[in-house]
């Protein structure tokens, strides 16, 4: 038979179409030929395929071969596809048989040897093949990546010629099986800030609702540090959020860690980052930070140092928990549930408020600094807290309060009463869900129409108190939203009306 098809996977955003591979020999002068709109990495797998066919001792047929990666208005990148054309030109030259091909779908890089290397998003791509109801055959370094998926029927290979040896039937490859080990993640503690109880107080209710921080500060209050710990005090993740996570971070350069399965993902860009590396995009889009973050943290520091454009691209994904990255030929959407910590200083040197009096800045700098911000961006963040300079008996008395393991049972037991309640977190409601689930009582009702009026907020920011409320009830185990459960929300966004 000169004909040979075999099934593979693409990745275009989140998903991974599937692919098609057509290999076909013909007569003629010895040519090589891959079509179906490959790029660069694509192009270059024939002498790759070439050479590990030939290393592994088998025949490189000497005829007109014709690769089609269907569909060919498909971009195909990356080696993904070495292995399942290797495994069609042995197909269609008769050195293997073709009667179990439709059973599996395969990806793999191959090297000049012959020994399989692996590939970027074995996640997505194994969620497709079960899907289709075929089993997939990879790499052995993206086992314990596929297999995360329930159900999926797996096969780790080490080299062209096991893949071939189980097609053969000469030596099965067992279906791979591993239990993920939750390993216990080293965050840092809570216990180690200084001082700040009302900033250690907003970052609780931060982790039991899921609400977004922006804290205001001059430099060497703890901002940075309270913001590492907030991992750490996050309530565990459930499968689905792990499964969800560790796909995003497959779609990544630098892939997926097996060993940090299940933990909080905790991305920190400079603040020289372009949009494009914050919400992702290129030709082929990838996801971007506020993606790689996901049912994680995204902290932001030295937030108006940030460009305004970079900043402005937060504001959908925020409110949606989605971002739609399109491009003239090609349009993707990413996921990004993630929660934004920022930090900033008051003013441009940072001592504004200082008790030392070191500023300097006139009002004007100050103004200039902080419009940076933009109004509508602010007014997507739940929380704005100020972090001053701690009073010298703070400094040097030892660090006391809850330590992390402590304050992460508090925000996972308010949580838990947030999911029971509506199947959500606090932060994720809705209009209708607010209405449903935050009313407050008459007095608290009173005192947030009393500060609607004082302070100018939008309708947004009153949804916001209305969800911090939420919060704050369910850390304290109270069922209906009093005036001071408000009274401590309001004081949360103070600093959006300076």
């Amino acid at each position: 038979m000169s004909l040979a098809v075999l099934h593979s996977r693409a990745l275009a955003g989140v998903s991974a179409p599937p692919v098609t591979v057509e290999v076909h020999l013909a007569n003629g002068l010895p040519s090589f030929t891959i079509v179906g709109l490959p790029e660069a990495e694509v192009k270059e797998s024939k002498d790759r395929v070439r050479a590990a066919l030939q290393n592994a001792r088998f025949e490189f047929p000497m005829r007109h071969i014709t690769v089609n990666l269907a569909p060919a208005d498909l971009p195909k990148e990356s080696g993904r596809f070495d292995l399942p054309i290797a495994l069609g030109i042995l197909a269609a030259s008769g050195q293997i048989p073709t009667d179990k091909l439709n059973e599996y779908e395969f990806a793999g890089e191959l090297a000049l040897t012959g020994a399989l290397r692996p590939v970027r998003g074995a996640l997505a791509m194994t969620l497709g093949a079960i899907g289709d109801g075929r089993a997939f055959v990879l790499p052995m370094e993206n086992a314990a990546e596929a297999a995360l998926v329930e159900n999926a029927t797996v096969y780790a290979a080490p080299a062209l010629l096991a893949v071939c040896a189980h097609l053969g039937g000469q030596e099965k490859l067992a279906p791979y099986r591993s239990e993920p080990a939750v390993a216990q993640a080293s965050y840092a503690d809570l216990l180690d800030v200084k001082g700040q109880a009302h900033a250690k107080r907003a970052l609780e209710i931060a982790a039991a609702g899921g609400h977004s921080l922006l804290m205001v500060g001059p430099p060497g209050t703890g901002k940075t540090m309270l913001a590492s710990r907030l991992p750490g005090i996050l309530p565990p993740m459930t499968q689905q959020e792990a499964l969800e996570s560790a796909a995003m971070q497959s779609l990544g350069s630098a892939g997926f860690d097996i060993s940090k399965w299940k933990q909080r993902p905790y991305r920190a860009p400079h603040h020289t980052a372009s949009a494009v590396a914050l919400v992702g995009g290129g030709s082929n889009p990838r996801p971007g930070e506020i993606s790689m973050a996901m049912h994680g943290v995204l902290f932001l520091d030295e937030l108006p140092e940030f460009q305004r454009a970079v900043l402005e691209v937060l504001r959908e994904p925020l409110e949606s928990g989605r971002i739609i990255v399109s491009r003239a030929a090609r349009q993707a959407e990413f996921p990004a549930r993630f929660q934004l910590v920022a930090a900033m200083n008051p003013c441009p040197c940072g001592y504004l408020g200082h008790p030392g009096g070191k500023c300097r800045c006139t009002p004007d700098q100050v103004a200039r600094y902080r419009s940076r911000i933009s109004g509508p961006l602010l007014d997507r963040i739940d929380l704005q807290i100020e972090v001053p300079a701690l009073p010298q008996d703070d400094l040097t008395r030892q660090a006391g309060g809850d330590d992390s393991p402590t304050v992460r049972a508090r925000a996972t037991l308010a949580r838990e009463r947030a999911e029971s309640r509506q199947g959500k977190s606090n932060a994720q409601l809705g209009t209708r869900e607010i209405d449903a689930h935050c009313k407050p009582d008459d007095k608290g009702e009173a005192l947030l129409k009393q500060a609607i009026s004082r302070m100018g907020l939008s309708a947004r920011a009153y949804h916001r108190i209305l969800k911090v409320a939420r919060t704050i009830a369910d850390l304290a185990g109270i069922e209906k939203i009093s005036a001071a459960q408000v009274a401590e929300a309001i004081q949360y966004r103070r600093f959006e009306r300076g």
